[in-house]
């Protein structure tokens, strides 16, 4: 984990996740801010491009750190949280705005019951967003649920104006509770891979994620996610 006073430099730099020098990766950032009168303008446009245009979806593989480059995802049109925050990470420094990406234990009231199942618990460990470095601090920008998923569930969405934080609302519409934030995990210049695998061993408990794991080696992701009775959407 970074120390606050680390080299800034390092939020600006390109790695191999969070390729914000990839050409497919420039050309968009720079199209998405052109005309923007400053980085608040730029990340707020930025995030709303991660948060909408990148469907959220939490059955997406996890297992390799080359699912959550920037680039990939972005081509790929999908993903969960963690691949939503990378991608949003990436645009921002690819116009010169330092990110990190942050993490956090969540609870969330209102998981669909098939994914509950699936992981045994609606606390969710690790679960990822951006920070953005603008006029002299650290914004949260939370990219995780598209527009249309928030309409359908009668969520409401995270708004990011590049001045405040965008974090999730405790409550629905209708006012019911929602999300509620546990405990800050802490931040990370660069995917920390082996933490977030680490994170999943904790939801899933060691037994189930050695058997999924194994269903991944040996039918595949989408197929192992189908034998435990998980499906895409």
């Amino acid at each position: 984990m970074t120390a606050e006073n680390d080299s800034m430099e390092q939020y600006l730099a390109p790695t191999d996740v969070i390729d914000s020098d990839h050409p497919d990766v420039v050309d968009l950032a720079r199209s998405l801010t052109a005309g923007a009168s400053d980085d608040a303008e730029q990340a707020s446009l930025l995030f709303y491009h991660a948060r909408d245009a990148v469907r959220y979806n939490p059955y997406s593989p996890f297992h390799h750190p080359d699912f959550y480059r920037a680039s990939t995802v972005l081509k790929r049109g999908y993903g969960y949280c963690i691949q939503k925050a990378v991608v949003l990470a990436a645009l921002g420094r690819a116009v010169r705005i330092p990110t990190r990406l942050g993490f956090a234990d969540i609870q969330n009231h209102q998981l669909p019951k098939k994914l509950l199942e699936l992981q045994g618990t609606d606390i969710i460990y690790s679960h990822g967003f951006t920070e953005l470095f603008i006029d002299g601090k650290w914004r949260k920008a939370t990219p995780a649920f598209n527009i249309e998923m928030c309409d359908l569930l009668g969520l409401v969405p995270v708004e990011f104006d590049g001045i405040h934080d965008g974090v999730f609302p405790i409550n629905d519409r209708s006012g019911n509770l929602s999300i509620e934030y546990l405990k800050d995990v802490g931040h990370w210049p660069d995917l920390p891979f082996d933490h977030i695998i680490d994170a999943f061993h904790r939801l899933f408990g060691e037994e189930r994620m050695k058997l999924f794991m194994a269903l991944i080696e040996e039918h595949g992701f989408d197929e192992a996610m189908a034998l435990l009775g998980a499906g895409s959407e």
